[in-house]
């Protein structure tokens, strides 16, 4: 009976359990992790870009054989994140092109090692990604090389060299891409391109600029004018290729030098370092103006040694709505937890990025996956801390040293830079840029009230945004501090042209020409004010002479262009112009300009080409939108004229010329009704306007409302007794 007992116990476990199994799916033996299925797409995908033959990294991970070799290399960089380099914290930011390894990454790569590195089937891993030896989008427009190579010593601290590559074309380009090639990649940490406008740092290293220049940091003369050029030419083994959003292309004239500035580790053996920039042209300038903002705390940075947590903070409050698009944290050896985020108006935190464990080797520009909008109101913030104690593994001074801002790597820096796009201009509006170089540069001088570059910066942008007399005196100020500056006294010059007060301009720039006398940008601002009081002659010898100092000049050929009109000889004018064209294809004033000559000599078609292509170039400027409204009427083309004058009207809907213009064209069409409503707005913005009341009495008389085309001649004649058109008109409608 026992026996019976225990066998029907032991068959109901087993009918109970079979019934369980029945609604439970079977799990299927788990798969192995393979280097084809899991495993390369993970590595092409993180790893590649440095590791392949040529790159960055100091071996290649191409092949199955290549990463079973450092199996166990691989699982204790990626465990520790120590690869692929990433250093933004997750969550502060979404950033395109992360490179940070997910969980799921990471537990597969582990098992994968743990597991014996399975090949898996060949035929089931994605094809090995392809890196050319030399250019990676083709053959460049222009290659730029460096003159002298440099020899990096087989051991020793990074070097930080800058090498002076004159741009050497006679005309203006745009860039949409751009590719350094070294000669020895892996020596090269990464590189900055910098413009240099005037050549000023050659100016600076007269005698060894070609053997290239140490440093990593430097500062640049931007000239006279506003052109921040705000792109991030920031490279790494690991980006080949820069390339440009669309329509955000940046420009080297002639006569710029660019700068490159590399950080460069010694690699145990003597290394002949040289370096290759590709350039490839755009077709068109840009249409999208970005900017760089920077926030920074450099003068509180004096570090005592063993200080662990040494703070410094900067803030900026937006003037406009802008998108940001990407931002670059920097800091040197001593830089432990970086952070950026931004104060929203209704109060609220938005991250723009946090890097806990800050690594200078490891430094790069992060650009947003989408743009982070930000209104006006915002205020932007940086936070760092550092660590100058023995703590500090990055720390290079042991017994650690007091450490202060600086230029050379063992010093420090507090930077934060910031790519922004203004948004949500409206039309007829100021450039945005202009407003956010004010606030920028009042916040510098807020920290620091003798920085004459925040000062020139600032009195610069003033001008430019037409606050003259805020803008006189930032200059009077510079120049009490330092009265012999030739590029104070230009700046101050023009803003007494721009004022209005031309004999004030004429004696400033006299002045800096007395000190430089082959000063090509005085010389340059004399001739405009000699231009503007119809002094033709005057101006044609300043820009003569100019030209002998500057011969690739662009805006000197347009200035001695427009002197040469005004004497009358449009062929000598228009071959200047065209002088200009060949050195700058986009130069707005030659392309106006030239299009005003083939109007006056009966060439419309011709004008029609050269001014669409000065609107391509400043499609705000009102100007060139109504003039080409004037060619394609000549053309015979009226609908696409009004539309352009439509264009223009959007643009500037408070002037009364465009109105009437406006008015005459559609009238010409036989749109009379709109044509009155057109000169109707035209005379409310201008109501002393005689010619215009005439012009709406004809009219008003076409449409056979004689009336109110008497009431309109009327008026007319009383703000001018003496228009004899008017007289006429009404006579002709006065009962005999």
């Amino acid at each position: 009976m026992r026996f019976l007992r225990v066998f029907f116990f032991v068959a109901a476990a087993c009918a109970f359990l079979a019934a369980v199994l029945a609604h439970r799916p079977i799990r299927a033996a788990e798969s192995p992790v393979t280097w084809s299925r899991q495993i390369a797409p993970i590595v092409y995908r993180n790893c590649a870009t440095c590791h392949h033959p040529g790159g960055g990294g100091p071996f290649s991970l191409l092949s199955y054989q290549d990463a079973r070799r450092r199996a166990p290399q691989i699982l204790d960089v990626t465990q520790s994140r120590y690869m692929p380099p990433w250093l933004p914290e997750p969550g502060y930011g979404d950033f395109a092109d992360q490179r940070r390894l997910s969980n799921e990454d990471l537990a597969l790569i582990r098992k994968w090692v743990e597991s014996g590195t399975p090949e898996g089937n060949p035929a089931e891993a994605p094809p090995a990604p392809h890196y050319d030896a030399t250019w990676q989008m083709g053959k460049p427009d222009l290659i730029l090389s460096v003159e002298r190579p440099y020899t990096l010593a087989a051991s020793g601290t990074d070097v930080f060299r800058n090498f002076i590559l004159p741009y050497p074309l006679a005309q203006t380009h745009y860039i949409r891409a751009m590719e350094i090639l070294p000669a020895v990649p892996q020596i090269v940490h990464h590189a900055n391109v910098l413009i240099d406008r005037t050549a000023s740092f050659r100016r600076q290293h007269p005698g060894d600029w070609k053997n290239g220049v140490p440093g990593m940091e430097l500062e640049l003369d931007a000239g006279n004018t506003f052109d921040p050029d705000s792109h991030f030419l920031f490279w790494k083994p690991d980006t080949p290729v820069l390339v440009e959003p669309e329509g955000m292309p940046w420009r080297l004239d002639p006569g710029n030098d660019l700068i490159l500035n590399m950080h460069l580790k010694p690699s145990g053996k003597p290394e002949t370092m040289s370096a290759q920039i590709g350039l490839y042209f755009a077709s068109q300038p840009a249409t999208k103006q970005p900017m760089l903002l920077q926030l920074e705390d450099d003068r509180d940075l004096d570090i005592p040694p063993g200080v662990h947590n040494f703070v410094v903070q900067d803030q900026l409050t937006l003037p406009v709505d802008v998108d940001a698009l990407g931002i670059y944290p920097h800091a040197h050896y001593l830089g432990k937890i970086l952070e950026g985020w931004a104060t929203l108006p209704d109060g609220r935190r938005k991250w723009l990025i946090r890097i806990p464990s800050w690594d200078i080797d490891r430094q790069s520009v992060y650009r947003y996956r989408e743009p982070v909008y930000l209104p006006r109101g915002t205020v932007l913030h940086m936070r760092y801390v550092y660590d100058n104690s023995d703590d500090n593994i990055h720390n290079p001074n042991s017994p650690p040293i007091r450490v202060r801002a600086g230029n050379r790597s063992v010093d420090e820096m507090a930077h934060l830079w910031l790519q922004v796009l203004p948004v949500n201009v409206p039309p007829g509006s100021p450039d945005p840029r202009l407003l956010l170089e004010v606030a920028w540069m009042r916040r510098r001088l807020e920290k620091q009230p003798d920085d004459s570059i925040a000062g020139y910066n600032l009195a610069s942008a003033l001008a430019s945004l037409g606050r003259y007399s805020e803008a006189e005196t930032a200059y009077e100020k510079l120049l009490s501090r330092r009265p012999d500056d030739v590029r104070v006294m230009n700046g101050l010059g023009a803003a007494f042209e721009d004022a209005g007060d031309p004999e004030a301009a004429e004696r400033v720039f006299t002045q800096a020409l007395s000190i430089d006398p082959h000063g090509c940008d005085a010389r340059f601002n004399l001739a405009s004010v000699e231009v503007r009081q119809s002094h033709f002659q005057d101006a044609e010898h300043q820009l003569r002479t100019m030209l002998q100092d500057c011969p690739a000049d662009a805006a000197a050929h347009c200035g001695l262009g427009v002197a040469l009109a005004g004497e009358g000889d449009n062929a000598a004018a228009a071959s200047e112009f065209q002088s200009a064209l060949h050195m700058d294809p986009h130069n707005f004033t030659a392309l106006y300009q030239l299009g005003e000559i083939a109007i006056a000599s009966g060439q419309p078609q011709q004008a029609v080409s050269l001014l669409e292509d000065a609107s391509r170039t400043r499609p705000g400027d009102v100007d060139t939108r109504e003039r080409l409204a004037m060619a394609l009427a000549q053309s015979g083309r009226p609908d696409d004229a009004l539309a352009q004058l439509r264009e223009a009207e959007h643009l500037a809907p408070d002037n009364a010329n465009l109105h009437s213009l406006l008015s005459q064209l559609l009238a010409e069409s036989g749109q009379l009704r709109q044509a009155i409503e057109e000169q109707t707005r035209a005379l409310a913005l201008q109501p002393d306007d005689a010619d215009g009341w005439n012009n709406l009495g004809v009219l008003e008389a076409r449409t056979g409302s004689l009336d109110a085309a008497r009431t309109d001649f009327r008026r007319a004649l009383q703000l001018a007794p003496g228009h004899q058109q008017a007289r006429a008109n009404l006579d002709r409608l006065s009962p005999h």
